[in-house]
């Protein structure tokens, strides 16, 4: 067992290497034990390949399994190797797609999945490799996706009852410091600004205050600096052509800010005492220090 263990519990394949490719790639590099667990297949995503369309839901539904091999081509540029599915392989839960539409409401969807039952699969993997660092969504699962929102409190859930006697098998165990993915305000509303001047825009937004996912600026804790692993990012974000366009918003911004706008990772320190080791902004450099 390495020295310093991380857990990243996402939605969908993709979420994390937008949310934590540079991240996961960087302590990987130092020799961390870094184990991603993805709650769904994201059956429910949109195609944005027009050649493999026939994988959507409402076709031959098999963007599902199309996504479990973006995701391990994705893990292979960073340097992932333990990487699993949310109760796999005895039990697989649905992408829900958006709140309030049909797929939402089917019976086999992680958001209808029963909270305790779906977080008892995560106990076992915490209890498994102990981390000290667990990173997640926060309440509104960034942007108010429900399969974003499940996803933060079976984390959440998962880690109060990992850390319980009473619960379960085996050792409990109690993970340390607990934060939640977040994008400062200011580097968002510099992105949009920088694209309306080459008539783009992010996801149609006409301001910062459009992206429920910008946060004030105060709330950041914590900033990883992952500018030297930005090609291995960039190459994972490319392992997901189905959701991820080249040309589309993600790497617009890029084309604006410059790559480091998705080499720094942002956070909000949510449990745990904050490390001493800080930018001259206050945020800490290292979950670990």
């Amino acid at each position: 067992m390495t020295e310093h263990r991380l857990l990243l519990v996402h939605a969908h394949p993709d979420d994390e290497t937008i949310n934590n490719g540079s991240t996961m790639a960087k302590y990987i590099s130092e020799g961390a034990q870094v184990t991603l667990i993805t709650c769904t297949r994201g059956e429910e995503g949109e195609v944005l390949i027009p050649e493999l369309s026939h994988l959507a839901s409402n076709q031959k539904d098999e963007l599902g399994s199309h996504r479990e091999i973006e995701l391990a081509n994705a893990m292979a540029a960073l340097g992932v190797t333990d990487y699993r599915f949310l109760g796999a392989p005895e039990k697989k839960w649905r992408d829900s797609g958006m709140m309030d539409t049909e797929p939402n409401k089917r019976s086999d969807v992680f958001w209808q999945a029963d909270l305790d039952e779906a977080a008892s699969y995560l106990v076992k993997v915490i209890r498994e490799i102990k981390p000290q660092v667990l990173i997640t969504y926060d309440e509104i699962g960034g942007y108010g996706h429900p399969d974003h929102i499940q996803a933060h409190r079976v984390a959440m859930r998962g880690a109060e009852l990992a850390a319980d006697p009473s619960f379960g098998e085996g050792e409990p165990w109690d993970i340390s410091k607990i934060y939640w993915n977040t994008m400062p305000r200011s580097v968002l509303a510099e992105g949009l600004a920088k694209m309306k001047e080459i008539g783009s825009d992010f996801f149609g937004a006409e301001s910062v205050d459009d992206l429920p996912f910008a946060k004030p600026d105060e709330v950041v804790t914590t900033m990883i600096d992952g500018t030297a692993f930005i090609d291995q990012k960039m190459a994972a974000m490319k392992a997901h052509p189905t959701q991820i366009e080249l040309d589309g918003p993600f790497f617009a911004l890029s084309n604006q800010l410059g790559n480091q706008v998705w080499g720094n990772e942002y956070y909000t320190l949510v449990k745990g005492e904050r490390s001493s080791k800080v930018d001259v902004n206050g945020r800490e450099i290292d979950f670990f220090a």
